[in-house]
Formats: structure tokens, sequence, C-alpha cells
């Protein structure tokens, strides 16, 4: 059987940092209050002019570099993101252009937090079936100018960055991508929504005067809804592998709050100490999440061949997913 295997990483994130001692100048919020219910310290803010593609770029050229994959080598990018560039076209389309991917045929997907999760999964496919021998997945968002800065239970939570994987065909058997799993209810849609700007609330004076062009989200029923669905879907992938939680020697997850990883690991009973964090000092940074996570790892050391690692993410949707890698 041929696995996908994951050949390069990388990773961007913008130089101006906002920490929590800023927000206490912009929102009646504090750091204390902050890092009690999400472990954020601070996170990166995009620079004027700055924009989705140009952070999906960036990450890439790190990601390609590490394959030692040209971009004209590609045959397909996949771009996870919320916060194109613009509503037409695709960010992808445009990475694809800046990087010079003549070859590949490029689009966007769209699962929020999840979207990197599901674009390897798409990647993972491809590569299996051989239509495809290099695949760039990249996730990348721009949520500071997403998120209503008045509203201190969304706007401590986000910060703007891209992480990006270059996948081709392991070099071994039984090395790779094992299995994906991916969900979606469309039921609890609606505890987190930009409801503005779409075919139900086109863009007007008073969907910009109702701020509807901004993040809205119930934190509460959203960690209810991530620490059920995410233990399970972990141990869907280690029961369609004849595995167990305890054989996983990483865990690489969306990171939207550190209380909700810690009751998911808690709910699997693995150490915590065997995921790697990174929210305090990048918060919220949606589909880049698990692809940052994945390169700082890999940078650090941390992952040595026939490590099993296990991913998870949980996004707006709701759409989550699992995955088991023998690195």
């Amino acid at each position: 059987m041929r696995y996908s295997h994951i050949l390069g990483t990388g990773a961007y994130a913008p130089k101006r940092v906002l920490t929590n001692q800023d927000l206490e100048k912009i929102v009646a919020t504090s750091d204390q209050w902050i890092t009690e219910r999400t472990g954020i310290k601070e996170r990166r803010i995009a620079a004027e002019g700055e924009v989705t593609s140009d952070m999906a770029v960036a990450a890439a050229r790190q990601a390609l570099a590490m394959a030692g994959t040209r971009p004209e080598d590609l045959d397909m990018i996949i771009v996870g993101t919320i916060s194109a560039d613009m509503p037409l076209p695709s960010c992808a389309v445009i990475v694809q252009a800046k990087l010079g991917a003549k070859r590949a045929f490029a689009f966007d997907l769209s699962a929020a937090c999840a979207g990197s999760l599901y674009a390897m999964s798409i990647a993972d496919q491809f590569i299996r079936s051989g239509k495809a021998e290099r695949v760039l997945v990249i996730g990348a968002e721009l949520l500071s100018r997403l998120v209503d800065w008045t509203d201190r239970n969304t706007c401590i939570l986000f910060g703007d960055a891209s992480g990006a994987l270059v996948m081709g065909p392991s070099p071994e058997a039984g090395r790779g991508l094992l299995s994906t799993h991916l969900h979606s209810d469309g039921t609890a849609a609606g505890i987190l929504t930009i409801p503005g700007g779409g075919s139900q609330h086109p863009q007007s004076e008073e969907v910009l005067a109702k701020k509807m062009h901004k993040i809205a989200m119930n934190g509460r029923e959203i960690y209810k809804f991530a620490v059920r669905v995410l233990p399970e879907v972990i141990l869907e992938a280690l029961n369609a592998n004849g595995l167990t939680a305890d054989d996983i020697d990483h865990i690489v997850s969306h990171q939207a709050n550190a209380r909700i990883v810690e009751s998911v690991l808690e709910r699997l009973n693995i150490p915590l100490e065997k995921c790697w964090l990174n929210l305090p000092r990048y918060g919220n940074t949606s589909s880049a999440s698990l692809p940052i996570s994945l390169d700082e790892a890999n940078r650090a050391g941390r992952l040595k061949q026939g490590d099993l690692i296990a991913m998870m993410a949980i996004g707006s949707g709701m759409a989550w997913g699992g995955a088991l890698m023998r690195w």
C-alpha cells in the first residue's frame, strides 16, 4: 500500500506582537483573566498591507526548501483559510502565482480551524491513488481583520500566522499518514460564525453597523462540543489502526484554548507533555495552528523516525477530525 508522508514543514508569524497587557489598553480585560481562561499570553498581528497569501507563501517557501522541492514540481496546492485576500479568486491561486508553481492546480478549503487537517486528508487521497506526487498544504489566517476589537470575548483569542506542509509518497512501507477521520455537524453551525457578507446577509450598511462581518461565537458551547468529540475521534483513529492511547508518542493539535487541550488529553489519559503547546505565543491561529505546531516540533528535533503522532482539530461548522501518522 502506498502511504503519503510529510516531506517538509514551514511556518510564518508576523513580527508585531500584541500582548495581553496591550489588550488591557483596548478592551476591559486583564492578563490574569485571559491567561486563566485561555492560556494565551500574546498573539501576532499582520503588518499594514500584508495579506493572507503573503503569509502563506512565506511558510510554503520554508516547507519547500526542507522537502527539496521546487515550486514548479508541485502537482497541487490546497490552502485552508477563512480569511483569504478576497472572496474571489481563491487564496490558493494567488499563492500559486507568487510561488511560480505553474503545473499545480490550486483551491481553497473552508473548514475553519480544521482546514489543514481536512486539506491533509485530501492530499493523502491524491498521493495514495498516484494522482499526485507533490502536494503543498497550507493553513493561513489573517484573523485580526475579522475580529471585533471591542468584543473582549473574541478579540483576545485570535492571531495571524501560517503553516505549510509538503506531502508526497512515503519512502518506506508503513511509514506516513496511517488514516484520517473527518466529521461535521451542521446543527451546531450557529455557535461560531461570521454571519454577514454572504448571500444570507449581503454586505450593507446594516451589516457593517451591527458588525455582522466580524467573528461571533459562543465559547461555552464550543468548549462542551470540543471536549466531547475530540477524544472520540482520536479513539476512532486508534481503533482503526489496532492501536491504543499508550502507543501515541506525540499529540499535535489545533490550539484554540489550553483548557480544551488539557481536558481532551485528560479524558484520553495522555500526559500533557506529549503535546507541543505554542498557544501562549500565538493565540488561536485557526487553520495555521496545526501545521505551525508540526513545524516547530519537527525543527526542534522532537519528532523521531518511527514515532506515532496523533493529530486533532476542530473548527466552525462544526467540523473536526483526527489522524495518525508514523513519522
